[in-house]
């Protein structure tokens, strides 16, 4: 067997574990999951943007809610700030780091959620979306991989999972918030699901 291939697996293991550990993570996850369910309560939407990876996270995190997750349900509305066509007009027109708060600007409103994914917690377009959240009084869930980041200490709620070295564990973790976060908002606006 290759060395990598276990190596990989116990720092996955001990990401987890590290997480695991972290009273102030999982509270910060609690309070995230009660934010959109507030938000759902209420008629309000949920938004989700990211780079890269982050964004194909914060897609996934969308189209769980306004899909199906686990069990049949009535679809959330839940969009992730994801369209090639809005993202490439902004970028052109104004730049990359307006992509996602060009779209807030248009789509969201009071009491809606932003979940804002950023494994650095520093990436301009995702603080730019964060400023424009805080403007329209959209709660900010940030979900990030670095202590003390710009954007987690924007943020309404910063869920921070340091992963170690590399931004790959990192997004691990987040992928597993993601999942608590979808099944948070299940159990509690459809608990004939989970009976």
């Amino acid at each position: 067997m290759k060395p990598h291939i276990l190596d990989t697996l116990h720092q996955a293991r001990n990401a987890l574990d590290a997480l695991l550990a972290n009273p102030a993570a999982l509270a910060a996850i609690g309070d995230a999951g009660d934010a959109l369910v507030n938000a759902f309560r209420h008629g309000k939407r949920v938004f989700s943007c990211g780079n890269g990876g982050s964004m194909c996270d914060a897609m996934h995190f969308a189209e769980e809610l306004s899909g199906r997750y686990r069990l049949n349900r009535k679809a959330l509305p839940a969009a992730s700030i994801s369209d090639p066509s809005h993202i490439s007009c902004v970028g052109n027109d104004y730049g990359y780091e307006a992509i996602f708060s060009r779209y807030l600007e248009a789509h969201a409103g009071q009491g809606d959620v932003l979940l804002a994914i950023s494994t650095s917690g520093s990436s301009k377009n995702i603080l730019a979306a964060v400023n424009a959240a805080k403007a329209l009084g959209v709660t900010v869930v940030a979900l990030t991989g670095r202590p003390g980041s710009v954007i987690g200490e924007l943020a309404d709620i910063d869920v921070c999972t340091p992963g170690g070295q590399y931004a790959d564990r990192v997004q691990e973790l987040h992928i597993k918030v993601i999942h608590i976060l979808i099944e948070s908002v299940e159990r509690a606006l459809f608990p004939e699901n989970y009976a």
